[in-house]
């Protein structure tokens, strides 16, 4: 069911628990609604994530952290458990792991996070999810200075991207990909493989994948 469903279904209980004294409905009108909210919450956590990556991009430095966005996620994470919906958990545990890598810089907090994400969206095949994960997974190993595990990350996330027809994602896992390649003094594989995400991303539009492509050609 949609938002819209639930919130009619939760009213329609609400006046059967009034009409008929059958209060037990209740308990299933709350859980619609813990599912409209979690939903609410994770949607609301991503914009704010999209501001904090929007800011950073327009100023060059890492802006001050929303301190709603962290509550927001947790929130979710909360009622996804209560409702046992794993797929929902999953990816709220992801933007925790998320937040704690991106805008906090603090990969040991995040790691756990990110891979217990990775770990339930396997198991109930979100695949978007699980390439999300591996894709920070990823990052996390190449800042850690593990280039290999950091390779293999980052490739499988771009295999599942494939998959789901995320082919921007693809691109910006590209661009990572170009620099451990860079790393692991393969240069070739580098320049060829920032070749393939600008073509990709110009494709789809993805004018933020295509900047960081230029920016990593200047750094490589």
């Amino acid at each position: 069911m949609n938002a819209e469903d639930r919130i009619e279904r939760a009213r329609t209980l609400y006046e059967r628990a009034v009409y008929s004294g059958d209060a037990r409905v209740l308990a299933d009108a709350e859980r619609d609604l813990d599912a409209v909210e979690a939903d609410a919450a994770l949607a609301r956590g991503r914009i704010l994530h999209a501001r904090f990556l929007d800011e950073r991009a327009r100023s060059g430095t890492s802006p001050v952290e929303d301190p709603a966005e962290l509550p927001l996620f947790e929130r979710a994470s909360e009622l996804y458990q209560s409702l046992a919906d794993t797929r929902g958990q999953a990816e709220a545990l992801f933007w925790i792991g998320c937040l704690h890598q991106i805008v906090r810089r603090d990969n040991e907090t995040a790691i756990p996070y990110l891979d217990r994400s990775r770990r339930l969206a396997a198991q109930v095949g979100d695949r978007s999810t699980q390439a999300e994960a591996l894709r920070h997974l990823g990052i996390a190993a190449h800042m850690a200075g593990r280039l290999e595990e950091a390779r293999e990350r980052l490739e499988e996330s771009s295999r599942l991207r494939r998959e789901v027809g995320a082919l921007p994602g693809v691109a910006a896992n590209m661009v990572g990909l170009a620099y451990v390649a860079a790393a692991q003094d393969r240069h070739a594989d580098a320049l060829a493989t920032l070749d393939e995400a600008a073509a990709i991303a110009q494709a789809h539009g993805a004018h933020v994948i295509v900047r960081q492509v230029e920016e990593a050609r200047s750094h490589i």
